[in-house]
């Protein structure tokens, strides 16, 4: 049977909660401990599908198809432990089980109502899984006293109720904010915070403290004793260069130390860190740099791009070189081709990530052709490699009204040669999925882990020193196969393909020191301990042409 953890936070969003939740399961891993880390997040939705990634960042797709929050790729990328459906849940997917379960008469004719039905389906779902681990660590989003999040509150309160005494702690983050006009550190919002959260029943175990400077002993002991917690569970948790540092940064603080004491564990088992000392070496010893540009469509929020940051990262890792990500707008140079050359001539590669919808598209596509014909290394994912083969069927294999079926609208212009084309139908294991355009937005797309098959002796085939992979995948347009041969004639080999024969995986230029197109999405499944062997690739390219300038 698991033990829980519990992570609210208080006073603001956006602390980092995720992290401390990412960084506490990674050092319970070095303690010899097997973790799971789940995401209750109570905004509506039924999950992030449809949300715009300027109002809530990356879609983050599991193996098994589903689309969750960001914090789960945090989660996989400290702990290694591959998130599942059952590790994120939202308010929209509680309240619709519910209903539908009333819809089926399930209830017996019992009003339906937020305390017992509600709570019991949140209970439920965190019991999942219950006898697979050590630690469960459940991460409440958003902050103590918002309306949406009451449910919750209260169903993680019963839980650790029913639950034999001891097997159920809290974890509450807040921020210390620092004044600067009187040189102080201020408790009071944590205060109040801890005040709310007792209010419904909550009482925190461990008490994080995010601040930007260190916490001084009697503000460490004032905090102790108005929120009711030993001072050796008040934990600082200050600013960092990278977020890398922070299974180190939080141990040193007694983070893990207090969550056993908290259960009773005593002593502690054995601490191995060699893997976060060898990251945090890597992070602080280079021997190079490299820039790369990311030409995007929501590059106004780094979060909508985090995994693809985070790979470049874990490949400078690898090599031992500071990889700079500069991000840049596609749609600054949609019409201007010189545009194109100032912006990205001083750049070692070219990345272009997925995206929805036309806007920025053209940019893309002449960011493609710019490192097509001036040898840059370039490496495009999902949209970024629909708009290489769009790039190459105009430019070289003469079908010059190339493009998407996801482009065209309804305003009367003449429709283009769908060289990508809306997939009404694939092959999902040993079924056959189908989709239509009026189907509803959420959870309609290719979604989650799919084999490819890579031609021997592709780049790509070298690069992951395999012939067959498996990777995630969140789209609905394909690039259609029946345009294949035009397109190889004429220079861009397809060098993966779905084990059918169908479906693209993969394209790439042979007489290009670097050029490579992938429907899926590799960045999904770096890590700093295992980098993805294709960013790694991308960026020992990126180095070399460095070199080359």
């Amino acid at each position: 049977m698991a033990r829980y953890i519990f992570i609210t936070g208080g006073v603001v969003s956006s602390l980092g909660k995720g992290l401390a939740s990412a960084a506490l399961g990674a050092l319970l891993q070095a303690r010899g401990y097997s973790v799971r880390l789940r995401k209750l997040d109570p905004y509506l939705n039924v999950d992030p599908g449809t949300m715009s990634p300027f109002e809530h960042g990356e879609v983050f797709v599991t193996d098994d198809g589903a689309e969750t929050d960001l914090d789960l790729g945090h989660y996989e990328r400290f702990t290694g432990v591959s998130a599942r459906k059952t590790d994120s849940v939202s308010s929209g997917r509680i309240y619709s089980t519910v209903l539908d379960k009333e819809r089926q008469g399930l209830y017996l004719g019992k009003t339906i109502q937020v305390i017992p039905h509600v709570t019991n389906e949140i209970k439920d779902f965190i019991e999942i899984g219950d006898d697979e681990v050590d630690f469960q660590l459940c991460e409440i989003g958003g902050t103590v006293g918002d309306i949406e999040g009451l449910p919750f509150f209260e169903a993680i309160r019963q839980f650790g109720q029913e639950r034999p005494r001891g097997q159920c702690i809290f974890m509450h983050l807040t921020l210390l904010p620092y004044l600067g006009a009187s040189g102080e550190l201020k408790t009071k919002p944590t205060q109040h915070s801890v005040k709310e959260l007792r209010s419904i029943g909550l009482a925190p175990d461990v008490l994080v403290c995010r601040s930007e400077h260190k916490i001084p002993e009697k503000e460490r002991e004032k905090l102790a004793l108005f929120c009711n917690v030993r001072p050796d569970s008040v934990i600082a948790a200050p600013d960092l260069k990278s977020i890398y540092e922070a299974p180190i940064a939080y141990h040193n603080e007694g983070l893990d130390r207090a969550v056993l004491d908290a259960f009773g564990i005593n002593p502690a088992p054995k601490l191995d860190l060699a893997r976060w000392d060898d990251i945090e070496d890597r992070l602080h010893n280079t021997d190079g740099e490299v820039k790369v540009a990311i030409v995007g469509k929501y590059t106004a929020l780094s979060d909508a791009y985090k995994s693809i940051a985070e790979a470049l990262t874990h490949a400078g890792f690898h090599h031992r070189s500071k990889v700079h990500a500069h991000w840049i707008e596609a749609d600054l140079f949609d019409q201007d081709d010189a545009k194109v050359h100032e912006m990205l001539s001083g750049y070692s590669a070219i990345l272009v990530p997925g995206g929805f919808g036309e806007r920025g598209t053209e940019g893309k596509i002449r960011a493609a052709q710019y490192a097509r014909e001036n040898k840059i290394p370039y490496l495009g994912i999902c949209l970024g490699m629909q708009m290489a083969v769009i790039e190459a069927a105009r430019n070289l294999a003469g079908i010059k009204d190339a493009g998407s079926e996801e482009f065209d609208d309804e305003s009367g212009r003449e429709k283009c040669t769908p060289v990508v084309y809306y997939l009404k139908e694939w092959v999902e294991g040993n079924s056959k999925q189908t989709r239509s355009s009026d189907d509803d937005k959420g959870g309609t797309m290719r979604l989650g882990a799919y084999t490819a098959t890579l031609a021997e002796g592709s780049r790509i085939a070298e690069a992951y020193g395999a012939n067959t992979i498996s990777e995630r995948h969140r789209h609905r347009y394909e690039v259609d196969v029946k345009y294949r041969k035009q397109i190889e004639d004429a220079g861009l080999k397809f060098a993966g393909m779905s084990p059918d024969g169908q479906l693209p995986e993969t394209v790439e230029y042979e007489d290009h020191p670097w050029f490579i197109g992938v429907q899926y999405h590799p960045e999904l499944k770096s890590k700093p301990f295992a980098p993805h062997p294709l960013f790694t690739s991308f960026v020992e390219a990126a180095i070399k042409k460095s070199r080359l300038v």
